[in-house]
């Protein structure tokens, strides 16, 4: 387990702001940043998104309207949120949440490539989780 690297920033201050959705985000190198739920929703590092490996990632849509419906703190080192669509596998380490507020464009441009790859759009519901997964019908 790798330990946290004491030069990384951690965070001066967390505001989840409900009506907006975004996480604000004040960081010890005084980097602030507005991670919209929704970017981290799709982005969740949770296995249920993630996959277990490289190409296993689920594509999340349907998230625009999500909002966090409660952050707990994970040791001195992350938060869990827990997502209004139920979702609360996620631990967003600070920097995994530097890592998608210093880098929000690339990763909006990506989703919306692996949209267009999938035939899909940002707005279209999920399929609803089959029991087995491990099957990769077309």
């Amino acid at each position: 387990m790798a330990g946290l690297n004491p030069q990384s920033p951690c965070p001066q201050d967390i505001t989840v702001h409900a009506q907006s959705r975004v996480l604000e985000i004040v960081f010890s190198d005084g980097a602030q940043f507005r991670i919209p739920f929704e970017l981290m929703r799709i982005y969740s590092p949770s296995a249920e998104v993630q996959g277990h490996g490289p190409g296993q990632e689920v594509l999340q849509t349907g998230k625009r309207e999500v909002t966090i419906t409660a952050l707990a703190p994970v040791g001195n080192y992350a938060v869990q949120p827990t997502f209004s669509d139920g979702h609360d596998s996620g631990i967003f380490t600070w920097d995994y949440l530097y890592f998608l507020g210093s880098q929000q464009e690339a990763l909006w441009a990506d989703y919306e490539r692996r949209l267009r790859e999938a035939g899909t759009d940002r707005d279209a519901p999920m399929p609803p989780k089959t029991p087995s997964s491990c099957g990769h019908g077309h």
